[in-house]
This record gives structure tokens, C-alpha cells and sequence, in this order.
């Protein structure tokens, strides 16, 4: 079985009219504004998983400015989860400045059958993840219903890209202190925290961490997969493509073609993800 663990879905309305939305968000219009930048619908997710050969796909639409548009999006993927049941498994985007209406609207999507928080974005939201007196309300309800929380992270140094963003290892590190219980999902390989899992205090706020591979191949060599197994073992890698700024197949050739042994290869495609979602 595979699963992508990290995929973006929007309403056709928002795709019809790109550009009034680029307007609209600023961090949307960094990201979206160019035309070639691809954005999807849940059908298009759908057809796009059958070319890959993708079981299931964890999905989610855009860390909004707007609290509303936030709602119409996970309202969105909802509807989506529930017209393609065990196939689309939903996380429920907030703007944790919202206060008590994020926590309402964590609360209607947990409610609604969502698994988790995410994708969390910081940077184009105006807070930061170290920020742990603004996210503590939001993570009780995470707690509650034990959901995932899945962030973006950003790498230190290296080059610049649209959507980088600035979600530093300091800042995960100090969410992962003051939530250490919170199964927490480390987008895009955790921006590197992988490679301080050497350091006896990183192990210890870390047993509950997955890193992703969403955008992988944006971001580093192919080392990075057989490394990262070594360093935190490839139990705590999971798929995800990113899509659809990148096809699922493109990720999916690329982690094949990695230095990984067969049973190493399985659990990061599937059988991760499948113990983290509750698949028999």
C-alpha cells in the first residue's frame, strides 16, 4: 500500500480565479501567482493517484491569512474525505491568531472525521511554531482527539525558493519541548532537524516525530533518503510528494532509486503511514 502524506487541494472556485486570490493573500500570491504553478482539485488528486498507483492521500489546502477562506477550504476537503472515503484522509488547516474561532474550527473538523493539524504555516501567517503560549489551546484540542500535527519546515541555509518560508529548527525544536507528546509530522525532512538527532536532548523531545519527504527532490541529493533512514530509521519517514507542485510518480521513482533496502522502501511508501493512520 501506498500512501502520500502531504497534498493540497482547492476549491475550482479559487483555481478559476487564481489570480483575485493571489491578491487577496499575499503568501498565497508568492506561492500561486505564477500560472505554471499547478493547483488541484480533489478529482485531480484522485486521477493524479491512479497514474502513480497511490492508495491514499493525507490532504489539506493553504495556511490562509483569512480565517474564512480557511473554513471554506477545510469545508472543501471534507466534502472531499467524504466523497472518497479511504482514499483522502483530511487535515484541518487553522491561523492560530484567530483565537477562540481556530479552536471551533478544530473542534468541527476533528468532529467531522478530520485526522490532524496541518499543514501549519507560520511564516505566511504572521506567527511562529516557538510560539507555544498561542498554540497551547489549539494542541489541548489536538490532545483531546488525538489528532496529528503536521508543519512546514524551513532549512536554515542552502538556497531560496517560493515558499521556504523561515519555520527554523529553534522554532520546531521549542514546539517539540513544550508538546513532546504531540505525534508531530516534520515537513520536508524537518527543514534538517534529522541531523542534530545525534544530540542526546533532541533524542528525547523527538519520539514522537515523522519526517516527510514532501518537495525532497527541490531540496537536497539522493543521499538525503538512505542518510536520514541511518540517522532517526526509516520508520519515521513517510511518503509525501507535495503534490501538486511535484506528481506523486516523480517523488515515488526518486525514493525508489535511493540506496534503501525492500523492507526500508515499504515502510516509508506505506507502512509508516498506514500504522500512524489507523489502516489495518
Amino acid at each position: 500500500m501506498i500512501i502520500d502524506f502531504h497534498t493540497h487541494i482547492f476549491p475550482p472556485e479559487i483555481i478559476q480565479h487564481r489570480a483575485r486570490y493571489c491578491e487577496r493573500d499575499p503568501w498565497f500570491g508568492e506561492l500561486y501567482a505564477n500560472p505554471r504553478a499547478s493547483l488541484a482539485t480533489a478529482e485531480d488528486l484522485i486521477a493524479e493517484m491512479a497514474i502513480s498507483g497511490v492508495d491514499a492521500s493525507v490532504t489539506f489546502s493553504f495556511g490562509w491569512s483569512d480565517p474564512g477562506l480557511i473554513e471554506e477550504c477545510n469545508s472543501y476537503v471534507l466534502d472531499a474525505v467524504r466523497r472518497y472515503p479511504g482514499r483522502l484522509y483530511g487535515m484541518a488547516v487553522l491561523q492560530p491568531l484567530a483565537g477562540a474561532r481556530a479552536e471551533r474550527e478544530l473542534q468541527r473538523c476533528a468532529e467531522a472525521g478530520m485526522i490532524g493539524l496541518g499543514e501549519l504555516m507560520p511564516h505566511g501567517q504572521g506567527y511562529r511554531l516557538c510560539d507555544t503560549h498561542l498554540l497551547t489551546p489549539l494542541m489541548d484540542i489536538v490532545r483531546h482527539y488525538q489528532l496529528l500535527v503536521l508543519s512546514h519546515c524551513s532549512e536554515p541555509v542552502g538556497h531560496l525558493y517560493p515558499g521556504k518560508g523561515d519555520v527554523s529548527v529553534q522554532d520546531v525544536v521549542a514546539f517539540l519541548t513544550a508538546f513532546p507528546e504531540v505525534r508531530f509530522i516534520a515537513a520536508h525532512w524537518g527543514g534538517g532537524l534529522p541531523f542534530y538527532s545525534l544530540m542526546p536532548e533532541i533524542q528525547r523531545i523527538t519520539a514522537h516525530v515523522w519526517y516527510d519527504t514532501a518537495a525532497t527532490v527541490y531540496l537536497y541529493r539522493d543521499l538525503i533518503v538512505p542518510t536520514v533512514a541511518r540517522l532517526v530509521g526509516a520508520e519515521r519517514i513517510l511518503f509525501a510528494s507535495d503534490y501538486g507542485l511535484l506528481r506523486q510518480q516523480r517523488i515515488i521513482k526518486h525514493l525508489q532509486q535511493a540506496d534503501l533496502d525492500t523492507q526500508s522502501l515499504a515502510m516509508i511508501l506505506g507502512q509508516n503511514a498506514r500504522s500512524l493512520l489507523g489502516i489495518i
